[in-house]
C-alpha cells in the first residue's frame, strides 16, 4: 500500500478512536491536517474531509443523545419530586426552580388564569429581578401565554420583543423588557381539557429551543398539571379532614355536654325522689353549674342559697326576674347574673339566681333550665306532700275549733304525730283576701301552715292559721304580705294569743276573729292587728280581758320606775289629766312647784316614749291609771292611793 493511503488508512483509524474517545471536535481537525503531508491530493483530501464531516455528525448525534438523555434524567427527577406531598405555593416554587434548571435558562414562572376577570396572575416565579413578580396580572389578550392558552400548545419566540409572529400586549412588553428577557416559552397548563394556567421559561440571549427542550418542556407541563391538580386535591382533602376533624370534636363537645346534661338532670331528680329537702338540692346544682345559686320565691323571699351573690343589685335584679318571667328562659343581667324561673305549668313557683365563678359557658342556659325543672318539680312535691298531709291536718284543726268526741290530750297528741307541738306557744290568724282566686289562696295557706308546721282551714271566705310564735301581731303582717304578693290584692289579717294548750284556741280564735272584724269596721280593709295592738279596743274585743296585761302594757314603764325610784310618776299623771293637761294645776294640786310637774312628765315621756299625749294614746293611758288604781282599790279593800307620799323629785 503506497505510504499515502496508508497516512489516509491511519488517519481514519484515528478519527475512529477520537469517536470511540468522545474527543471534542477540535482534535478531528488536528487529525486531518497530520494525514495531508501533500495537499496536492485531493482524492486523498476529499476523502479525509469526508470522514471528518462524518465524524462531526456522529459526535454530535451522540452529543445530542447525552443531552437529551440528561434532560429525560432531570425530568425524571423532578417528576419525583412532584410527587412528593406539597403545599400548593411550595410546590409552584419548586416547579419554576426545576423548569429554569432544567434548560440552564434565566427566568420561569407560573400563570393561572382567572376566568371572571379574564386574566392571568402569576403565583411563582424564580430567576426573577423586578418586574414580574408573584400578584402580576397578566392581560388576557397578546403574548406567548395567551397564543399557548388558547391554542392549548407550547409556543415560543427566540426573541420575544423582535418577534411579529404573534400579538403582543404593551403591558407584557414592558415587564419582558424590563426584566431583560429575549427567549421565551410558554406551555399550558391542563386539567382534563380545561387550560388553567402555564408554565413559563426565559433566557436573556437569543435561544432557539430545539424540538427536544420543546418536548422537555411539553412533558414537564403535563407532570406540572398533574403535580398541581393533586396538590388542590390534596389541599381540598386535607380542608375536608379539618373540617371533619372540627365536626368531629364539636360533636364530642355536644355529646360530652349532652352526657353532662343528662347526667346532671338524672342526679338532681334522684336527689328530689330520694326526699332531699331544697338545700341539698341547691347545694348539688351550684356544684354542677360552678357558681353561687339562689333561689327565691315569687315574693323575692330566700329559699335556699349556697353563699353570698356578691354582684347582687336588687332593682336591677328585678328586672332581669321581670324579663325571666316574661320570655320563660335564662337571662343574663349587666352584672352577670343569670335569672331563671322556676315553672310548673302557667304558674312561677321560684326564681333561680345563679352567679357562675368563671365566664359562663354554651351550656350555662341549659344546665339552669335544668336546675330550674328538678327546683320546681320539688316544689312541686312539697306542695303535694302538703296536700296529702293537708287533710288530717285540716281535720284536726277542725275538731279543735268545734266540739270533739276526743279530749284534749287526745287531739295533742294526734297533733304531735302531725309535727304539731300544742303546748309550746302558738298564735291564731285570721285573714280575709280583699280579691283573687280563693283556691289560690288555699293552696297557699296549706304551703304555708305546713311550711311553719302549724295548721290551716277555711270559714267564711277567711283563712284560719294556727301557727308557732308569740307574737300574733307579726304573725298576721307575715301572713298578709305573703298572701298579698300571692293573689296581687290586699289581705286583712287579724291574730290573737299566744296560747300553750289546746283548750284555748277556741277563745284565741274567736278574739282573732273580733280584731278581723274590727279592723273590717274600723274601714281597715289590707291591714292586720291583734288585741295587743288595738289597745284598749282589743282588750274590749277579748272574751277574756287580760287588764294586766294591758296595764303592763301601757304604763308599765311608769309603774316600774316608780317601784324602783320610790317616785310619784303615776300620781302625776293622774293630777295632769284630772287637770286638762295643765301642768301649773297639776302642781297646785300636787302642792308641788310647776318645774318638778315639768320635770316628772318629762321622765315619764322617756319612759312611755314621745307620743304618748297624743289623743289615742292619751286615752289609753288613762285608761290603764283607771283600771290600776281600780285593782289596788280591790285588793287593798280602801281608797287610798296606789304609792305612799314620797318626796318630790
Amino acid at each position: 500500500m503506497p505510504s499515502d493511503d496508508h497516512s489516509v488508512r491511519e488517519a481514519l483509524f484515528r478519527l475512529f478512536e477520537l469517536l470511540a474517545t468522545e474527543a471534542p471536535p477540535e482534535r478531528f481537525e488536528e487529525v486531518i491536517r497530520t494525514a495531508l503531508p501533500d495537499p496536492a491530493d485531493t482524492a486523498s483530501a476529499a476523502l479525509l474531509d469526508r470522514a471528518r464531516g462524518l465524524a462531526l455528525d456522529i459526535h454530535s448525534l451522540f452529543a445530542r443523545r447525552h443531552q437529551r438523555e440528561a434532560g429525560l434524567a432531570a425530568l425524571v427527577d423532578t417528576a419525583r419530586e412532584l410527587t412528593l406531598p406539597y403545599e400548593l405555593d411550595v410546590l409552584l416554587k419548586v416547579i419554576t426552580r426545576r423548569a429554569r434548571l432544567l434548560l440552564n435558562l434565566d427566568m420561569s414562572w407560573i400563570s393561572f388564569h382567572d376566568p371572571a376577570e379574564d386574566c392571568s396572575y402569576v403565583r411563582a416565579a424564580d430567576g426573577h429581578a423586578s418586574a414580574i413578580t408573584v400578584g402580576f396580572r397578566i392581560p388576557g389578550t397578546g403574548g406567548l401565554g395567551n397564543r399557548s392558552r388558547s391554542q392549548s400548545i407550547p409556543f415560543w419566540s427566540p426573541d420575544y420583543l423582535d418577534d411579529d409572529g404573534f400579538p403582543h400586549s404593551g403591558a407584557i412588553d414592558d415587564v419582558v423588557r424590563a426584566e431583560g428577557l429575549r427567549a421565551l416559552m410558554s406551555v399550558p397548563l391542563h386539567d382534563g381539557d380545561h387550560v388553567f394556567g402555564a408554565l413559563y421559561v426565559a433566557d436573556r440571549k437569543v435561544r432557539h429551543f430545539a424540538p427536544d427542550e420543546i418536548t422537555q418542556m411539553s412533558s414537564l407541563g403535563d407532570l406540572v398539571s398533574v403535580a398541581i391538580k393533586k396538590a388542590r386535591l390534596l389541599a381540598q382533602a386535607r380542608d375536608e379532614i379539618s373540617e371533619l376533624e372540627l365536626d368531629s370534636s364539636r360533636a364530642m363537645d355536644f355529646f360530652s355536654a349532652a352526657r353532662h346534661l343528662r347526667e346532671t338532670q338524672s342526679r338532681l331528680i334522684d336527689l328530689v325522689l330520694r326526699g332531699r329537702d331544697l338545700h341539698e338540692l341547691t347545694t348539688a346544682a351550684a356544684g354542677a353549674l360552678d357558681g353561687t345559686l339562689l333561689v327565691r320565691d315569687v315574693a323575692g323571699r330566700d329559699l335556699a342559697a349556697t353563699g353570698v351573690v356578691t354582684a347582687l343589685d336588687e332593682d336591677e335584679l328585678l328586672k332581669t326576674v321581670l324579663d325571666a318571667h316574661t320570655e320563660r328562659a335564662p337571662i343574663r343581667s349587666a352584672e352577670g347574673l343569670w335569672c331563671c324561673p322556676a315553672a310548673a305549668g302557667d304558674e312561677i313557683l321560684a326564681t333561680l339566681v345563679f352567679e357562675p365563678r368563671e365566664a359562663a359557658t354554651d351550656i350555662t342556659a341549659q344546665l339552669l333550665r335544668i336546675v330550674a325543672q328538678a327546683v320546681a318539680v320539688q316544689l312541686q312535691v312539697q306542695r303535694s306532700a302538703a296536700a296529702a298531709e293537708g287533710h288530717m291536718r285540716d281535720q284536726l284543726f277542725h275538731e279543735l275549733l268545734s266540739s270533739s268526741r276526743y279530749t284534749p290530750e287526745q287531739l295533742a297528741q294526734r297533733a304531735r304525730r302531725l309535727a304539731v307541738d300544742l303546748t309550746e306557744p302558738h298564735v291564731a290568724v285570721v285573714a280575709r283576701p280583699e280579691g283573687g282566686a280563693q283556691g289560690k289562696a288555699v293552696v297557699w295557706a296549706s304551703s304555708y301552715a305546713y311550711r311553719l308546721s302549724g295548721l290551716k282551714t277555711t270559714d267564711g271566705g277567711c283563712i284560719v292559721l294556727l301557727l308557732p310564735g308569740t307574737d300574733p301581731g307579726a304573725a298576721a303582717r307575715a301572713v298578709s304580705s305573703e298572701l298579698s304578693s300571692v293573689l296581687g290584692h290586699p289581705v286583712t289579717a287579724g291574730a290573737a294569743g299566744p296560747i300553750t294548750s289546746a283548750v284555748t284556741i277556741v277563745q284565741t280564735y274567736q278574739e282573732a276573729r273580733r280584731c278581723l272584724d274590727a279592723l273590717t269596721a274600723l274601714g281597715g280593709d289590707g291591714a292586720t292587728a291583734s288585741p295587743q295592738e288595738l289597745g284598749f279596743l282589743g282588750m274590749l274585743l277579748s272574751e277574756q280581758p287580760d287588764t294586766v296585761a294591758f296595764i303592763a302594757f301601757t304604763i308599765g314603764p311608769v309603774l316600774d320606775y316608780d317601784t324602783q325610784q320610790c317616785t310619784e310618776l303615776v300620781r302625776t299623771l293622774e293630777a295632769y289629766f284630772a287637770a286638762g293637761s295643765s301642768p301649773t294645776r297639776a302642781a297646785e294640786s300636787l302642792h308641788v312647784h310647776p318645774n318638778t310637774v315639768s320635770r316628772r312628765l318629762e321622765r315619764i315621756t322617756d319612759l312611755l316614749g314621745a307620743g304618748w299625749q297624743e289623743p289615742v294614746r292619751a286615752l289609753e293611758v288613762q285608761l290603764a291609771l283607771r283600771l290600776h288604781r281600780a285593782r289596788h282599790t280591790l285588793r287593798k279593800g280602801s281608797a287610798a292611793p296606789p304609792h305612799a307620799e314620797a318626796p318630790a323629785t
